[in-house]
């Protein structure tokens, strides 16, 4: 299969880019600022959706719990990306609970002004078809990742999408400005960070990964990452964590 279409900048897509100049600046319009702390919950899981939240600096995580009450982190939403379900019947409710992973500051869009705004703009409505079409077939390809290729495929997925999210070429390999605990990554593959640090180890006895002077992960095998998590080619709207 070919390889997903990664740029050697490595520059990070915001899952808002599918939405008009025009757009951005009506739901501009819309959105009241607000300063969160870290650790502070946007919404919970199973709640009532009544708005919107655009990440306008900081990063926040969309978590799931699991049946044997493990933690999954599904996402890392990060500057310009937009969260939340929209009311498609009168009664949504969040399928994921939002939490502030970072200081961090979001405009909040009430659902009911959007509605208003998609009943004046047409086009917005149709742009905001496609961005749920676009969330879930990033969710979908998450969950193909863990389910198919197991633990490990699973793994090298992450990495690469953790590179296409904060990954810049440096003179070892492609070098992660997020830094991340092993027991952070492993939330993000629903494991437990003994078989993250097992992992990572075997990783970098093969010259995979490796670590710079300020700790940061640095890849330097992309495509074995790719082979063992057979990577399809993806756009970069969706191969992001």
């Amino acid at each position: 299969m070919k390889t997903c279409d990664i740029p050697s900048d490595y520059n990070s897509v915001q899952n808002t880019e599918i939405f008009s100049e025009q757009t951005l600046r009506l739901l501009d319009e819309l959105m009241m600022e607000c300063k969160i702390k870290k650790g502070t919950m946007l919404f919970m899981d199973n709640e009532a959706a009544g708005k919107l939240y655009f990440v306008r600096e900081g990063i926040i995580k969309g978590t799931k719990m699991t049946e044997d009450g493990k933690e999954l982190v599904l996402s890392m939403f990060q500057n310009g990306d937009l969260i939340g379900e929209l009311n498609a019947f009168g009664d949504e409710k969040h399928n994921f609970s939002a939490v502030a992973s970072t200081d961090s500051v979001v405009g909040v869009i009430q659902s009911a002004d959007l509605e208003e705004m998609m009943r004046k703009h047409g086009e917005v409505a149709i742009e905001f078809v496609r961005w749920t079409g676009l969330m879930h077939q990033i969710t979908r390809s998450k969950l193909r990742d863990l389910m198919l290729y197991g633990k490990n495929g699973a793994l090298c997925s992450t990495l690469i999408r953790l590179s296409n999210s904060y990954g810049k070429m440096g003179k070892q390999g492609i070098v992660l400005s997020l830094q991340l605990t092993n027991a952070e990554l492993a939330e993000l593959i629903g494991t437990s960070r003994e078989t993250v640090n097992r992992m990572l180890g075997v990783l970098k006895k093969d010259k995979v990964i490796d670590h710079d002077e300020n700790g940061n992960l640095v890849i330097t095998d992309l495509d074995y990452l790719k082979n063992v998590c057979n990577c399809e080619e993806c756009p970069l709207q969706v191969c992001r964590i």
